[in-house]
């Protein structure tokens, strides 16, 4: 599985600095100690951002979880916090220096970091890490993500019954499987509204640069997409969408506030109690390396709050499919499934495994674009 694969670039406003950046937080203060556990010593941990902490975003959603450790944990912990590390030889460097100050625990953020991060757990093998995204495990070393195709897929649930003309847009980071199983999923919720709506794809090759993302949605928006989806970084999309008169749905934290009136809702990851249950096990030396895939059911992924412009009737359809895919008796990749061209690839009654949409690389039929980037 694939997750934040290219370096930051642009920066979202200009208080944003390119250069890495660490935060120390007091955020340990003793009123909220009471989740520590008792007896359990005091650890340092640390977190790895590949962006900023205001990209109100991907590394947004990811300190708020560090803020709800350090809240949860109180005295017991402290927190500190690199941002903008650049995806290569520079992060081996950040890892040792985080080590060298005494870090227990380290997160880092993005699948980019993973080569060093292995290296890393081999080098200091008292020290645990978690990789976020990642594919490698080791004694000391764990990887950590969580169904975020299903959340999109009832933002495309609200994509679809928004859009009058049946044309979606899409703004979209890598042509690698995380994120084609999410345009796919997107897709299958847009036609379960809309039937026969499509969802045209332009990527931008970067998780995050505000100047590209803003283009590609103008460019779909010119096309004719009426909705516009993302799995981009930053809000850029919807303010595009707030230019256009268009509807919108965003992607890894709550963004509606960047354009009120054309927000329907979005996926999000909710990041803090798998940080301050692993923090708790390290602390009390529980701790062993695993692969954790959280979903909706256990509250680690969820839909933004939804925009004033969905109907009830809508709300009502996506909350229904949403306890669906909770209970077990939903999952969108069932057949029968077809692709672009019309093949069919998951016969009916047939479903895709979680290793299939980990190395997925086919787009469904209604997707407008080559999964190929």
């Amino acid at each position: 599985m694939t997750k934040r694969f290219a370096a930051l670039v642009p920066v979202l406003v200009a208080a944003m600095a390119v250069a890495t950046g660490c935060g120390t937080t007091s955020d340990s203060s003793s009123s909220g100690s009471s989740g520590g556990g008792g007896g359990a010593k005091t650890i340092k941990a640390a977190w790895i951002y590949v962006g900023s902490t205001d990209d109100a975003g991907w590394t947004a959603a990811h300190d708020a979880g560090r803020k709800y450790a350090a809240s949860h944990l109180g005295s017991k912990l402290q927190t500190t916090f690199k941002e903008n590390v650049p995806e290569g030889p520079q992060t081996s460097q950040v890892i040792d220096d985080l080590v060298r100050d005494g870090n227990k625990i380290i997160f880092a953020t993005s699948f980019g970091y993973q080569d060093a991060m292995v290296k890393a757990a081999k080098k200091y093998p008292d020290v645990k890490f978690e990789q976020a995204t990642g594919s490698k495990l080791a004694p000391n070393l764990s990887e950590y993500y969580g169904a975020g195709e299903d959340s999109i897929y009832l933002a495309g649930m609200a994509a679809g019954a928004a859009s009058k003309s049946g044309h979606l847009g899409y703004v979209a980071p890598f042509p690698i499987p995380e994120v084609i199983r999410d345009i796919n999923a997107y897709a299958l919720g847009a036609q379960t509204t809309h039937p026969g709506a499509t969802v045209k794809v332009v990527w931008t090759n970067t998780w995050f640069d505000p100047d590209k993302e803003s283009k590609a949605a103008q460019g779909l928006a010119s096309a004719g997409a009426d909705v516009l989806g993302q799995s981009q970084d930053s809000p850029s999309t919807g303010q595009v969408a707030k230019s256009q008169g268009l509807k919108w749905t965003g992607y890894d934290s709550d963004q509606q506030r960047f354009a009120p009136k054309n927000w329907l809702t979005g996926a999000v990851y909710n990041w803090g109690p798998y940080y301050t249950k692993q923090i708790q096990s390290a602390m009390k030396g529980t701790w062993k390396s695993a692969s954790y895939y959280g979903s909706i059911k256990d509250g680690f992924t969820d839909i933004a709050p939804f925009g004033s412009s969905v109907s009830p009737a809508t709300r009502s359809k996506i909350d229904a499919k949403k306890k669906a895919i909770e209970d077990g008796s939903f999952y969108e990749f069932q057949g029968p499934l077809y692709d672009q061209s019309g093949k069919l690839r998951v016969k009916r009654g047939d479903k895709l495994s979680l290793g299939d949409i980990l190395g997925m690389t086919w787009f469904v039929k209604g997707v407008v674009g080559s999964p190929k980037g």
